[in-house]
């Protein structure tokens, strides 16, 4: 991989005349990837219509309440979206600093200000919208990462720059940690692996990471709270356990999950429909509009309406991995890389979560889950590959 972003690039430039021609040369318009803005369209109408089937029920006497909100939220990150396409990637490699700053000192906010719901302090309120750093943090910690390793490159197999990058992306995800958000710090941490190994670095490095990994979560599940120090809350780490052995305490810890299953496996082929879909009408499902959407949408348009949605998901990373391979330089590579994977890693875990096979965490589901913060992200996430396909080498 650290040819393809140094030795190989260069043989490429050399070649470019007979396999590729600058993109700049041609329309913005013409050069935007539009299979994966359409597949990008695809999913927030699919969210917004499953929303409306998961949530008319919520509010007495508004059944659009979610639906009108969700809508409102979209239209601000199409807005962004856009705008997000007409900024040259080149300069976010140039503000790192100030990228870095602003994601720090978004969190620090948070721990100071923050408002706190369902235990967590996680948001800060600015008038209507409550406003969640940590999914903005996503894309900032991404961006810098690519930026630091892209200067570095270079010197990537030197032990030094991945335990350099990992210093660096140990505060961020130490303050999301504390919020406490194990989900998005998981996120960060996937992503941080994922910009490693696109950058070039040596796999014996990325086995101690991965061991060192293993390490922490069993120092802070089993090691530690042994010796009477808690790093999680109570309720993460039962949540990790619990998952372990779900028969542990199925009327608690596990409850969620069991209630989330059966949603899932109720919806059949085809779905028990709206009015029929007793475990989100009746609220036997906790969460059913964010963390557990996707088993609310199972539950409500069954395989069908799940199969629609994981399409749609893969035809994002699809295009999002063609734009890795066109990208003009190991920056653009990198982050591209890492919003792709962050994007995967937080689809996998939800659905996941939702089927039993992966731990509750609290992530929600990308464009489907309601939330602000998250849809606008995530659009913005969308302009950012859009920004670096329309600026990348095109085959002739």
């Amino acid at each position: 991989m650290a040819e393809y972003v140094d030795t190989v690039q260069t043989a490429r430039r050399r070649r470019r005349p007979a396999q590729f021609t600058r993109s700049e040369e041609r329309p913005l318009v013409a050069r935007l990837d539009w299979v994966l803005l359409a597949a990008a369209a695809g999913l927030v109408a699919f969210g917004l219509w499953a929303i409306s089937g998961i949530t008319t029920h919520d509010v007495p006497g508004d059944p659009n309440y979610f639906v009108t909100r969700q809508i409102v939220f979209a239209s601000v990150g199409v807005v962004l979206m856009i705008g997000a396409i007409f900024i040259d990637p080149a300069h976010y490699q140039r503000w790192k600093p100030a990228l870095y700053g602003l994601m720090i000192g978004l969190m620090v906010l948070v721990a100071l200000v923050g408002t706190v719901a369902r235990g967590s302090r996680r948001w800060i309120d600015v008038s209507f919208f409550r406003f969640q750093p940590s999914e903005f943090g996503k894309l900032m910690f991404v961006l810098f990462m690519a930026a630091f390793l892209a200067d570095r490159i270079r010197r990537i197999e030197d032990v030094r720059t991945p335990l350099l990058a990992i210093s660096l992306a140990v505060p961020p995800v130490l303050l999301v940690f504390l919020q406490p958000d194990l989900g998005s710090g998981l996120v960060y941490i996937a992503a941080l692996g994922a910009c490693l190994f696109v950058a070039g670095t040596r796999w014996l490095h990325l086995g101690v990471l991965a061991a060192c990994t293993v390490l922490a979560v069993t120092a802070a599940l089993w090691l530690l709270p042994a010796a009477g120090v808690q790093v999680l809350k109570e309720y993460q780490a039962d949540r990790l356990t619990g998952f372990l052995d779900p028969e542990e305490d199925p009327q608690g810890t596990t409850w969620n999950q069991r209630q989330s299953i059966t949603a899932v496996g109720s919806g059949g082929f085809s779905g028990r429909g709206v009015d029929e879909a007793t475990q989100t009408r009746l609220d036997y499902l906790p969460e059913h509009a964010t963390d557990f959407a996707f088993a609310s949408l199972a539950e409500q348009r069954g395989f069908v309406g799940a199969a629609v949605l994981l399409l749609l998901y893969l035809l994002v990373v699809w295009r999002g991995l063609k734009i890795v391979t066109i990208a003009r330089d190991a920056f653009s590579a990198i982050a591209a890389t890492g919003i792709v994977f962050a994007l995967l890693f937080q689809i996998f875990v939800n659905i996941g979560m939702a089927t039993g096979v992966a731990p509750v965490t609290g992530i929600t589901l990308p464009f489907v889950s309601v939330g602000g913060s998250s849809l606008v992200a995530n659009l913005v996430a969308i302009g950012m590959l859009e920004a670096i396909a329309v600026r990348g080498r095109r085959r002739t």
